[in-house]
């Protein structure tokens, strides 16, 4: 009896081993995801946006917020497509039918600002 009640209390103890840093780490996860989400955006004018033009440096505007896609641009399926209105307005071939749904999912992650009106 005592050895089934030892093995019970050392199986309990390894499965906090195993569980608490899952825990810590998921926490720690989800405050680093709201501190992303949750920084102050900056304002910027056409002509900021405009000097972002290349493929090593390329912003765009769609419907009034500014994106940094220079991450995205090698990766784009599209090719150069993305380069077209690279540092000036792209909404409308944004919203084109070459996109697909999780595009619209991606493009919150290189959000940098609003555009100034």
């Amino acid at each position: 009896m005592e050895l089934m009640v030892v093995t019970l209390i050392i199986g309990f103890l390894l499965s906090l081993l195993v569980l608490v840093p899952r825990f810590t780490k998921s926490d720690q996860t989800k405050k680093l995801h709201s501190d992303a989400n949750s920084k102050v955006s900056k304002a910027y004018n056409k002509a900021e946006v405009s000097l972002h033009n290349k493929r090593t440096d390329c912003w765009i505007i769609i419907k009034d917020k500014v994106y940094d896609v220079t991450p995205y641009v090698e990766e784009h399926p599209g090719g150069d497509a993305i380069l077209a209105h690279a540092g000036d307005d792209s909404t409308e071939g944004f919203f084109g039918p070459q996109h697909a749904t999780r595009v619209f999912d991606m493009i919150d992650d290189f959000y940098i600002g609003e555009l100034e009106k």
